[in-house]
């Protein structure tokens, strides 16, 4: 079994636990308020920040101590991020859908919910605490799935991310005409980091797609080699949470100084 299939295993058992009736789910969204569109702030700028509030990964463990991730996402917003992404998968990411609607709380950016979305729940969940985005992995979705929560997200309001690992997987986001698509250097099955995948896939990303460039993103170098091969965008959270300063780190790695 891949560390993806153990992990999507402990999200439905999760989201069971937290089950809560779609009429409740329907009021909370309304709370929240009205969808932020992501597209824009994505475009403003020739390379974009989506800015990842992160504990932890399956790869490295624990990556940092997060007691207050409304100020981290402050922290993001004022460094200049166009989209704050908040991990709300519990066991392996230590994150929590609370993050993610004091985030959405905090802020006036679009807010991304990074988790790995296998069930029509998760989708209403999801606005309800607030999320602008969601995370479609095709990896871990049938093609059915993958058209049929696309359309979900759209009509919920939602933009959606969706992340690939290759050629085919890549194919199946256009058939679809995904508006944001993630190429995603890091293996699910055994965790590697391949920064040539960034080279092989982003220049086949239709034109009129935001192209992001996921993972393993630490360096002054790996921007620079996103950005040459195509990248729009850039999620970034390991090397923003480890550093201590993330706001000067966004801006060393984006060549600010």
């Amino acid at each position: 079994m891949s560390v993806l299939d153990e992990i999507i295993i402990g999200v439905k058992e999760d989201f069971q636990v937290r089950r809560l009736p779609l009429t409740q789910l329907s009021e909370m969204a309304v709370a929240c308020g009205a969808v932020r569109d992501p597209m824009g702030s994505l475009r403003s700028n020739s390379l974009s920040v989506i800015a990842e509030v992160k504990r932890a990964s399956p790869s490295k463990g624990q990556l940092a101590t997060i007691s207050d991730p409304a100020s981290l996402a402050l922290e993001y917003e004022q460094a200049g991020a166009s989209v704050v992404s908040v991990l709300t998968e519990g066991r392996r990411f230590g994150g929590s859908l609370a993050d993610l609607l004091s985030v959405r709380s905090a802020i006036s950016l679009p807010v991304l919910r990074k988790d790995f979305m296998v069930d029509e729940y998760q989708f209403f969940e999801a606005r309800a605490y607030g999320a602008d985005i969601v995370l479609l992995i095709v990896a871990a979705l049938s093609s059915t799935q993958l058209s049929d929560y696309y359309a979900l997200s759209q009509q919920l309001g939602m933009r959606a991310l969706v992340e690939v690992h290759s050629r085919e997987e890549l194919e199946l986001a256009i058939d679809i005409d995904a508006e944001i698509i993630g190429v995603n250097s890091r293996n699910l099955k055994d965790l590697s980091i391949d920064h040539d995948v960034f080279s092989q896939l982003i220049p086949l990303i239709p034109s009129q797609a935001v192209k992001v460039a996921e993972s393993g993103i630490s360096t002054r170098q790996d921007v620079v080699f996103a950005q040459k091969c195509g990248a729009d965008a850039l999620l970034i959270g390991e090397a923003l949470v480890r550093g201590g300063e993330p706001q000067l780190t966004m801006r060393a790695l984006l060549g600010e100084g």
